[in-house]
C-alpha cells in the first residue's frame, strides 16, 4: 500500500526545477482525484450507543433525494441530505446501517 497524499517538493529548488515538481504535483492529483470514485460508507459516534451513517461519493446517475427516501422506507430509520463543499451531498441515516447500504446499493 503506497501513502498517495505524501508528495515531495523542495522550497529552495531552482526555477527549472519547479516545472518538475509541478507536474509531479498534477500527477498526484489525478491520482487522487481518481481515488474519489469509491462510495464511501462511515459511521460516527454520537451520545452512547447512538450513532450516524453516512454515505457519500455516489456516482452522478443516482438521484440522492430518491435513494434517500428508499432507505428510510426499506431501513426504518430517519435520514437527511446535506451538501458539503468539499464532499458534495452526504446523505445522513440513524443508527448503524453500513451493512444494510452496502446490501441495497450492491443489489440495485
Amino acid at each position: 500500500m503506497s501513502i498517495q497524499n505524501l508528495a515531495s517538493y523542495d522550497p529552495f529548488a531552482d526555477v527549472g526545477d519547479d516545472q518538475v515538481a509541478t507536474d509531479e504535483i498534477a500527477e498526484e492529483k489525478k491520482k487522487v482525484s481518481q481515488v474519489h470514485n469509491y462510495v464511501h460508507i462511515r459511521i460516527q459516534q454520537r451520545n452512547g450507543r447512538k450513532t450516524l451513517t453516512t454515505l457519500q461519493g455516489l456516482p452522478k446517475e443516482y438521484d440522492p433525494k430518491k435513494l434517500l427516501k428508499a432507505f428510510k422506507k426499506e431501513f426504518a430509520c430517519n435520514g437527511t441530505l446535506v451538501d458539503d463543499e468539499e464532499l458534495g451531498q452526504v446523505i445522513q441515516l440513524q443508527g448503524d446501517q453500513r451493512q444494510k447500504i452496502s446490501m441495497f446499493l450492491y443489489v440495485s
